[in-house]
């Protein structure tokens, strides 16, 4: 018997608090088990922290140890819902690049239905002058695009969602054409 496909499980549900990220976390896994996909969250680690480390060092270990935990997964999933800004978390727009670079797929959602354009203000350029990006994308071209060039696809809610951040349907969307995607790979 072959192990499932794990699926990276990126977004900024990190920074929610604890429960909250973890009743997130439990759905998404579910809907992956029912594709018969193992779900890898980045919190999915055993790190502690020695009191002498420094934060920068206690960063890099972060790093270090979910890059290894991407390396072992088979695609990702991203939650790129806008966050503490206009844009998708930086993090997650990373880990998206960097499953992107491994030839992996990569597959996303966002519960934001506006273009990245729309979020941005209605002028051709912001306040200090710079222009604004309009290729009528969810999101920077180099996200969309990546996604898309991977073999993934990205979804965007029509609708709100189970949370701000989350929609149990759009998420099973996700799963679904990520399950067609990796069978179509074997063939």
């Amino acid at each position: 018997m072959t192990s499932p496909h794990r699926i990276y499980l990126a977004g900024p549900e990190v920074f929610f608090p604890e429960q909250e990220h973890r009743a997130i976390v439990a759905e998404k896994k579910r809907l992956l088990r029912e594709h018969g996909f193992e779900g890898v969250d980045p919190l999915d680690t055993d790190l502690e922290f020695p009191e002498h480390e420094s934060k920068q060092d206690q960063g890099l270990r972060i790093y270090r140890t979910n890059r290894q935990l991407m390396d072992r997964c088979d695609a990702i999933i991203a939650n790129l819902t806008p966050f503490r800004g206009i844009s998708a978390d930086p993090g997650t727009v990373f880990e998206v690049g960097y499953m992107i670079g491994q030839g992996k797929p990569a597959f996303g959602f966002t519960m934001d239905s506006q273009s990245y354009r729309e979020r941005a203000g209605s002028g051709k350029r912001d306040e200090l002058g710079h222009s604004i990006e309009n290729f009528e994308l969810s999101d920077n071209l180099m996200i969309d695009c990546g996604i898309t060039e991977s073999g993934g696809r990205l979804f965007i809610a029509k609708g709100p969602g189970d949370h701000s951040h989350f929609s149990s349907k759009v998420f099973s969307d996700c799963v679904s054409a990520l399950a067609r995607c990796l069978s179509s790979q074997k063939k």
